[in-house]
């Protein structure tokens, strides 16, 4: 028996989900897909095309005229994946400010989230893949091989997002941090469009004590015990 061809993963804002998900996919020789990057390069889309992002309509039309296509070629800025937008290199621009104020509003519509799913399954159909967001065991991939929801505590993904933006000389506040993410909790788990759930079937790991490194074994021993289950 050979190992998973495709991982669900999914788990709540700083739960190190991504993290984990990238380090096992260089790990295994994965493709590491995370979901978020599409609606970042759809709302960067919209502003390239001065288009209002909540004119879903146009935005779609905008989507059924671009090729979106992820690769594992991660150059030497630190990034994860490469995101490609008719054969051009976007990664650097996902992150912008303007983004980052549009993107709930592109990842909140129902029928941007539904013509967007068709290039992810077949991204995951490759083989090979890490697949990584908030719906992804429950909707994108209910069928993965494997699927893993990474959890921990609100106080311990609070700290960690406090941490991480000190380290980038960032301005952070410790209680702010925790009442933002408690807040998006509420708002992924009991949205109408592809709410944040953990699959029935899915393997739970709670990372509230573990290191990243400790996060990234166990999500990696996870994967060997699937494959001995299934061997067996």
């Amino acid at each position: 028996m050979s190992l998973p061809s495709t991982i669900a993963i999914d788990g709540p804002a700083g739960s190190g989900k991504s993290s984990v998900s990238f380090a096992v996919a260089q790990r295994l020789g994965y493709l590491f897909i995370d979901t978020g990057a599409f609606y970042r390069a759809i709302t960067l889309l919209a502003l390239d095309n001065d288009t209002d992002p909540t004119n879903s309509a146009r935005v779609i039309e905008l989507i059924r005229a671009t090729h979106f296509d992820m690769t594992p070629e991660l150059g030497n800025d630190g990034r994860q994946f490469t995101f490609l937008a008719n054969g051009i290199d976007i990664t650097p621009r996902l992150h912008h400010p303007e983004v980052d104020k549009y993107v709930s509003i592109i990842a909140a519509s129902g029928d941007i989230r539904a013509v967007i799913l068709n290039t992810q399954r077949n991204l995951a159909k490759r083989g090979k893949v890490i697949m990584a967001g908030r719906d992804i065991g429950s909707v994108v991939l209910p069928d993965a091989d494997l699927k893993i929801y990474i959890d921990a505590s609100l106080e311990k993904r609070a700290e960690r997002r406090y941490k991480q933006r000190l380290a980038e000389n960032e301005p952070a506040d410790l209680d702010s941090i925790r009442d933002g993410l408690a807040n998006r909790d509420q708002i992924d788990s009991t949205r109408e469009v592809a709410p944040l759930r953990k699959p029935d079937d899915a393997i739970t790991l709670d990372t509230t004590d573990l290191t990243l490194e400790e996060a990234i074994d166990a999500a990696y021993n996870i994967i060997l015990t699937w494959l001995d289950n299934t061997s067996g």
